[in-house]
């Protein structure tokens, strides 16, 4: 169980340390958008490929942060539900609705993108807008994007069955409402 632990330990500082970079992207997003608009009004003039990057940038937040987002326990739960039960019943919940709904998902996602992503590449497909981008690095996000969301997946598997063993502490329910679990913490409870 301390080596499944010490992996999930290694899972959750990759996808935080993913999430912390990625959503640097937010304000690249931010300032292209703003940049755009100023030429665009400014200049009367606009380029295809500026509007594409900020889509790019806000599909790479959404698609890399989903691990760092499931981590931090901040995906939309059903907590109207779940808020009476104990922590036991919690973690068997998630333990069952990620075996049999997120991974699995995830996993399709990622395998069925791949073809499609290497496709791109060996066309150098190109955006059917004039001045538009390379089609394959927005792409490359989906089976990136769903690999992090499955490694954090499997990360809050062991944390599950770690608790439910009496092996690590009771999973953080929402990170908004309770403190924010750390490896000392951990550590103590193996």
């Amino acid at each position: 169980m301390r080596g499944l632990l010490a992996l999930s330990r290694l899972i959750d500082a990759t996808n935080e340390t993913v999430g912390k970079v990625i959503c640097w992207l937010i304000l690249v997003d931010v300032l292209i958008s703003s940049g755009n608009a100023t030429v665009r009004y400014l200049l009367d003039t606009s380029s295809n490929g500026w509007l594409e990057a900020q889509w790019y940038l806000f599909s790479a937040v959404f698609l890399l942060c989903a691990g760092y987002t499931l981590k931090r326990n901040e995906h939309i739960r059903i907590d109207i539900v779940t808020g009476r039960l104990s922590d036991k019943a919690k973690a068997w919940i998630d333990i069952l609705g990620t075996l049999f709904f997120l991974l699995p998902t995830a996993v399709l996602i990622m395998v069925l993108s791949w073809p499609m992503v290497v496709d791109s590449f060996e066309r150098h497909e190109m955006s059917s807008d004039a001045g538009g981008l390379l089609r394959w690095p927005a792409k490359i996000l989906i089976p990136i994007g769903f690999l992090l969301l499955v490694l954090q997946a499997v990360s809050e598997l062991i944390k599950r069955v770690a608790f439910l063993a009496g092996r690590a502490p009771a999973p953080v329910t929402h990170a908004a409402h309770a403190p924010l679990e750390t490896a000392e913490a951990e550590e103590h409870m193996v």
